[in-house]
């Protein structure tokens, strides 16, 4: 795999022709007012070059509009004075067409390595065509409402099925003509019947018999040509409503999963499916049906008026009955839904928190909590299911009269005269009238379906309707990060809560700054680490990263700067390699190797089988806590961030491996700035600075020795921390107060975890 271009180093990547091409793209993407970090493109696994899809999604979630399409010269050289247009060469660069003369048949092209003020070069389409794989990558920006942004409800996914409208034309056409080809059955059926069974006529059976053979192949092949083309339609409906949906899920905030049960998360985000399968599925197969009714429904009553007349009347009354059941069949299945989500939570957080249930004996407790849940869930689908049965019942008569009596009642009509009909015609009635009570009855049963999924449409939007992070993350500046921090008068409260978080915090550091953040819990450390982060950015005041306000810069570009390591580290299914390059697939063994020295985590690495190719399993389960937290370190320092923030980052390493990473903190802050979060002091006695926090304020910001001196509070932690070096220091006063403040227990160690 090829190392990530870096723009840092334009002379060392001018030879690369990915990084050419990506340059391309930002360059037309800067026409439009859109600025693209090639630092931010993820490359597509198993792609030697990046494909003009993959550069169009990277293009669509910056915030503009990409399209990447496949064109002759012809069209090409007609494009005119349109903005620049990427051009894809055959060695995996590419080129920037900024104009088009096609009275001399050429093309203006730029160099993507050079300025805007670069004079362009005219090239035909002889010597286009050398280098040209005619793949083409077009950019605007977007000026209507993002799609990203849109509101989740009916009418999007009316607006999404309306851009299909080339295959739902096609698909419209396949269909009316099919509809027509199904009357022909049932009058060959009524010519067989009158002519040549009671007749004897051969000739016309053999006649017939041609005719139903040429038929039948052309409906074969026109059945098969509509179901493909739905299919086409509805996969890629699915696939944008599933791209949209997970789309949507990612650019929430931090904070909404904080607050919301995961269970619940992922109950409503499930409930997307079940509207997908409806659009994609029984709305689409029901809306082809009905155009039997306009091609079948005329033939009827040019055979029968009466006859006609009866059935639909009849498929109007399984219509009618529905519709009145509609109300109770929505609570009922809305109820269902509800249950059912509520059930899926319990499953998640059982699965999620096994290791609890297991340690604690949580067996029964958490059984108890399924049956109850799973006894709602019968209730309710017990409740459904009789309301189905309710409906089948009163429609079943109607259904029957329609397939079984409407013979009944021709015949009558036939024997006394009162319409012209003959048996042929009665047969080939009936074989057209079971047509148009289908759809009929499926549209009756979609009306009762609409019900569920108006819940299920609910129930996704209380997800996916939330604020979004989507506009910080594609829009505001880029600065190239160099670690300065500056806090100036700034206040936080959390959402919900009646105190405040921070209080008035001002203080600056340089950039290459060591910051130790202490505190006893609830001080407010790790809110800071928040704000540095940009979880959240509705503070007060003025929190600047190397003098700009954190809020005007760019949120994806800011956490791509950011190594940040937690106190409890998510590792994902794979291997150490993938962990340590997680985000950033570009980066090669030399760099992972570099970075798992720097965190200490060498050493053990190696002692593995594998080695790098060690398979992480789900949890973590196979490493121990202590290689879990060096390999987030490693994962933190491979991009070489100039701000690291460590959150209580050795909190879970034992002494000899804590004290193994304190000895590379010095060689992992050389030249960034480090925030380091910890209880442990002993771990900050070499920071350049270490900020002293106490119930949202700034008590002090000093190094270690000038806070003992004059920081009663940090003296006190430092004293309660270090009574074997120091073992006069009064005991009782101290513990007390430690005690008093959730300070440590004689083990000399404050709490981990840490209120908000």
């Amino acid at each position: 795999m090829e190392q990530r271009p870096s723009p840092e180093d334009e002379s060392s990547e001018s030879q690369n022709p990915v990084y050419i091409r990506l340059r391309a793209v930002v360059a037309a993407a800067h026409f439009h007012g859109i600025n693209l970090d090639v630092r931010d493109f993820a490359a597509e696994k198993g792609e030697k070059f990046p494909s003009p899809a993959t550069l169009a999604r990277w293009v669509r979630a910056q915030g503009g509009v990409a399209k990447g399409m496949r064109l002759r010269w012809s069209y090409l050289i007609r494009l005119g004075n349109t903005p620049p247009v990427v051009l894809m060469f055959k060695d995996g660069s590419a080129g920037l067409m900024v104009g088009t003369d096609p009275a001399r048949g050429i093309v203006w092209l730029r160099d993507p390595l050079k300025g805007e003020g670069d004079p362009p070069v005219p090239v035909d389409q002889l010597r286009l065509a050398q280098v040209w794989n005619g793949d083409v990558l077009l950019i605007k920006r977007r000026r209507d409402e993002s799609e990203a942004e849109a509101r989740f409800d009916l009418l999007w996914f009316v607006k999404l099925v309306l851009r299909e409208k080339r295959g739902l034309r096609d698909v419209i056409f396949s269909s009316m003509v099919l509809s027509i080809l199904q009357i022909f059955p049932a009058l060959i059926v009524m010519q067989v019947i009158d002519r040549v069974v009671n007749y004897h006529s051969m000739a016309t059976l053999v006649s017939l018999t041609g005719f139903v053979v040429i038929l039948s192949v052309y409906e074969v092949l026109l059945s098969y040509g509509r179901q493909e083309l739905s299919l086409v339609v509805s996969t890629r409906l699915d696939a944008r409503i599933s791209l949209h949906a997970f789309n949507r899920l990612l650019s929430l905030p931090l904070e909404f999963y904080e607050r919301q049960q995961s269970g619940e998360i992922l109950g409503r985000f499930s409930a997307v499916f079940r509207v997908r399968d409806f659009m994609t599925g029984q709305l689409l197969n029901t809306m082809l049906d009905l155009f039997v009714l306009f091609v079948v429904m005329p033939v009827l009553f040019y055979m029968s008026p009466t006859m006609a007349w009866l059935t639909l009347a009849a498929a109007g009354a399984i219509g009618l009955i529905v519709v009145i059941m509609l109300p109770a069949v929505s609570r009922v299945a809305g109820q269902q839904i509800r249950t059912e989500m509520r059930r899926n939570a319990t499953l998640y957080e059982t699965v999620a928190g096994i290791r609890t249930v297991k340690t604690l004996a949580l067996e029964n407790t958490r059984r108890t909590e399924w049956d109850e849940r799973t006894a709602d869930v019968v209730q309710w689908r017990l409740a459904s299911g009789r309301m189905s049965n309710w409906i089948n019942t009163f429609v079943s008569p109607l259904n029957m009269f329609i397939n079984r009596g409407i013979i009944l009642v021709g015949a009558y009509l036939i024997l006394t005269g009162s319409d012209s009909m003959q048996g042929g015609a009665l047969m080939a009635f009936m074989m057209l009238g079971g047509r148009v009570a289908s759809p009929l009855v499926s549209l009756a049963r979609l009306m009762e379906t609409v019900n569920e999924v108006t819940v299920s449409l609910n129930e996704a939007g209380m997800v996916l309707n939330q604020p979004t992070e989507t506009k910080a993350l594609t829009t505001g500046m880029r600065p190239k990060i160099k670690g300065a921090l500056s806090f100036t008068n700034v206040n936080f409260t959390y959402p919900g809560s009646a105190n405040k978080a921070l209080i008035d915090i001002n203080f600056s550091v340089p950039a290459g700054t060591m910051l130790g953040l202490v505190g006893r819990s609830g001080s407010g450390k790790s809110t800071i680490t928040r704000l540095l982060q940009g979880v959240s950015r509705n503070y007060e005041g003025y929190l600047r990263l190397d003098g700009i306000d954190l809020r005007e810069i760019n949120l994806h570009h800011l956490r791509r700067s950011f190594g940040v390591v937690l106190q409890d580290n998510f590792l994902f299914r794979g291997t150490i390699q993938d962990n340590i390059t997680a985000g950033r697939p570009g980066y090669t063994i030399d760099d992972v190797v570099r970075a798992a020295r720097l965190a200490g985590a060498e050493e053990f690495i190696e002692r593995m089988p594998a080695g790098y190719e060690t398979w992480i399993e789900e949890g973590s389960t196979n490493i121990s806590g202590g290689q879990r937290q060096r390999l987030a370190i490693a994962r933190a320092v491979i991009s070489d961030p100039k701000l690291m923030i460590l959150d209580e980052a050795t909190s879970a390493l034992d002494p000899e491996s804590e004290a193994l990473v304190n000895a590379n903190l010095q060689r992992i802050g050389k030249g960034r700035t480090m925030v380091i979060v910890s209880h442990r002091l002993s771990s900050l006695v070499d920071c350049d600075k270490i900020a002293v926090m106490d119930h949202g304020e700034l008590v002090d910001i000093a190094p270690h020795e000038v806070l003992l001196e004059r920081c009663e509070i940090y003296r006190t932690l430092w004293l309660q921390q270090n009574r074997h070096i120091n073992p006069g220091a009064s005991r009782g006063g101290d513990e007390d107060r430690a005690d008093e403040d959730g300070g440590p227990s004689e083990q000399g160690r404050l709490p981990g975890g840490e209120n908000k």
